[in-house]
């Protein structure tokens, strides 16, 4: 399971009534080879009702995976926007922070995948622990479909177009010791509990400013004293950011928010 747009744009956009767009993200298989897109699903909605577009009109767009633009409304009526599009040379930078986080609960998780893709996650890894309630594997907040179509929704309201790869792992032990270090190898390892006595700032400070930082959130009942160890053993350093005990959703928005501000200094 991973978070590449495999679904249809359709499904992707089915939301985008309920949202502001700040971006009109197209997926690249809409494109003809002239770089124009018909649209005729909650995009060109917005597009007709709420930015109001008229012939001529240049609108914000990206293309997933792949740079920034503007679109020019080519032709429009009740059901359809035609956008000629023309776009910059560069994508936008890559999130530096990637996130493993401890699958929440299902409500949780469905209010997070927009919130993680606008801040800025190049990967999420959903993983089990001890205090992780299996069945919130079996949501279908973790349905491709699904969790797209809210990554989306993020997206183009942060103005990017890196959609986060998702990983989905149910067992923590296997994850930990066959596939962490061959994801991030090369990242610095944060671990946060409300134990530890680190500050963000110590991992930034008279150091070259790393390329890639892990962020690791637990379950909301922590992680036991093994997994701890199991995560430590592979590099991640442990920093709080006070004692308070926040819940998951709280605590992945302020953390992801923090290192975004050291990585930009």
């Amino acid at each position: 399971m991973n978070g590449i747009c495999s679904t249809p744009a359709q499904v992707c956009h089915e939301r985008m009534k309920e949202t502001q767009l700040n971006l009109i993200i197209i997926h690249p298989d809409e494109m003809d080879a002239e770089n124009r897109v018909v649209l005729a699903d909650g995009r060109a909605w917005h597009i007709r009702k709420v930015l109001k577009a008229e012939l001529g009109k240049q609108l914000r767009v990206g293309l997933l995976m792949g740079p920034l633009g503007t679109g020019i409304v080519e032709s429009i009526d009740k059901n359809s926007v035609l956008l000629k599009c023309v776009f910059e040379t560069e994508p936008p930078p890559q999130p530096a922070v990637d996130l493993l986080l401890a699958m929440p609960r299902p409500k949780v998780m469905k209010r997070l995948w927009a919130q993680l893709a606008a801040l800025g996650v190049g990967r999420i890894v959903l993983v089990n622990a001890e205090k992780v309630e299996k069945y919130y594997f079996d949501s279908h907040v973790l349905e491709p479909e699904f969790f797209n179509a809210r990554l989306v929704e993020g997206l183009q309201q942060a103005r990017c177009t890196h959609l986060p790869e998702v990983l989905v792992r149910r067992r923590f032990k296997p994850f930990v010791e066959d596939e962490l270090d061959l994801f991030f190898r090369d990242s610095l390892k944060l671990l946060a509990d409300p134990n530890g006595r680190k500050k963000p700032a110590d991992f930034f400070q008279g150091l070259d400013k790393p390329e890639r930082v892990l962020l690791a959130v637990g379950p909301e009942g922590g992680w036991t004293s093994y997994e701890l160890d199991k995560l430590l053993s592979h590099g991640f350093e442990l920093f709080g950011m006070g004692p308070r005990i926040l819940r998951t959703d709280t605590a992945c928005v302020g953390l992801l928010s923090v290192l975004a501000e050291y990585l930009r200094m």
